[in-house]
């Protein structure tokens, strides 16, 4: 009798385990996205000024189907990107308008990673 509790309790924990493992993994993979993003953005009391600054610079829109929302991958043609310039801090991102929005994109992936407008 002894020897089947304990066989039972050793099954139990060797079934436990690897859903608990599994548990801590999906934890840990849902987190990961918010450390990827830490690039410094342009600071809010600096984005009225850098919104007139885009406005004065006459940059051409992209258009695209979609809503322009964070984590939207814009194509590799068609869309040029400008660099922020200093006095609005510095920053890793570059900047276009889509669908007559400011957005700061990162330039590897082409994935918008704020929208300021």
């Amino acid at each position: 009798m002894r020897n089947r509790i304990l066989a039972l309790a050793a099954l139990a924990a060797a079934t436990g385990s690897p859903l608990a493992a599994q548990a801590q993994s999906s934890v840990t993979v849902g987190r990961a996205p918010a450390v990827v993003d830490s690039a410094p953005t342009i600071a809010v009391d600096q984005r009225p000024a850098f919104r007139e600054y885009v406005v004065e610079q006459r940059v051409p829109p992209f258009r695209i189907p979609d809503r322009v929302v964070v984590g939207t991958t814009l194509p590799e043609s068609g869309v040029t990107y400008y660099d922020v310039p200093q006095r609005f801090g510095a920053t890793t991102y570059r900047y276009t308008v889509v669908n007559g929005e400011t957005v700061l994109v990162e330039p590897r992936s082409r994935r918008i990673v704020e929208v300021l407008d």
